[in-house]
Formats: C-alpha cells, sequence, structure tokens
C-alpha cells in the first residue's frame, strides 16, 4: 500500500485552534488541520511552514509536536505529525479550503473531522486547555 507522510498545523490563538474544510478531492468538505505532505529533503519543520505559506499565505512559528496518527484510507496509508503552531504574520488567506473556523476544546465536535483528524482531537482539547489554565494561572 501507497505510504504518505504528512505534517499538520495545529495553530493556535486565545485558547482555540484553526480548523479547515476541505475544498477539492474524495474527501471534500471534511475538515482538517492544514498542511500536506513532506518533500524529499525536508524537515517536519520546514514542511509545515512551506504548506502553510502556500495554502494560507500565512508564516507560522512550529512547536511541539502535538501528535502523530497512523491510518488506513482505501488508497494509502497516512503517516502524520500534528505540531503546536503560531501565526508570525499574514492573515490566514483561504486558498485551497472552502471554510475554515477557530474551534474551542469543547467546538472540536462541532464538524465532520476526515478520520485521520478526527484521533487528534483529545490531545488538541487536553493542549487547549492545558494553554488556557496557564494562561489564567499568569492573569
Amino acid at each position: 500500500m501507497k505510504r504518505v507522510n504528512v505534517v499538520a498545523a495545529a495553530i493556535v490563538k486565545d485558547g482555540k485552534v484553526f480548523a479547515t474544510q476541505r475544498g477539492y478531492g474524495k474527501y471534500r468538505d471534511f475538515w482538517e488541520f492544514p498542511g500536506g505532505k513532506i518533500e524529499e529533503g525536508e524537515t517536519p519543520a520546514d514542511a509545515l511552514r512551506r504548506e502553510i505559506r502556500e495554502e494560507l499565505d500565512t508564516e507560522i512559528s512550529v512547536g511541539g509536536q502535538v501528535g502523530s496518527v497512523e491510518y488506513d484510507y482505501p488508497d494509502f496509508h497516512l503517516s502524520m505529525r500534528c505540531f503546536a503552531a503560531t501565526v508570525e504574520r499574514g492573515e490566514l488567506l483561504l486558498k485551497e479550503h472552502e471554510a475554515a473556523r477557530w474551534l474551542g476544546p469543547d467546538e472540536l465536535g462541532d464538524v465532520e473531522w476526515l478520520p485521520a483528524d478526527l484521533s487528534l482531537l483529545p490531545a488538541i482539547a487536553a493542549e487547549l486547555r492545558k494553554n488556557d489554565g496557564e494562561k489564567a494561572n499568569k492573569g
């Protein structure tokens, strides 16, 4: 089975994560964390910065890994690593996606996720709650 290695960004701002709705392909209309394929010679962080620049016209800062997924779709095996990220420059302009939403930890179930991305939700919700708790302790 064909193996596809990808990276995804959990772009966080004000206790919410940025989710995008696919506007193309077999899984059109499903929601995902933005990102894409790692090209030969790229590090995961380099690939993620490139993909976000291409898809959203935005520069990001890549943080630690939030989770990883191994998932068998009918046509390929997906190996995905998801990293925390923040916007450094840009407005998150949708160039390939139909829609986007900022979702809080209790809103993650409000959209229909791609199967692989779905398995990242518990880790992302925990990360959002952790970051929110750290802000409350500082303020």
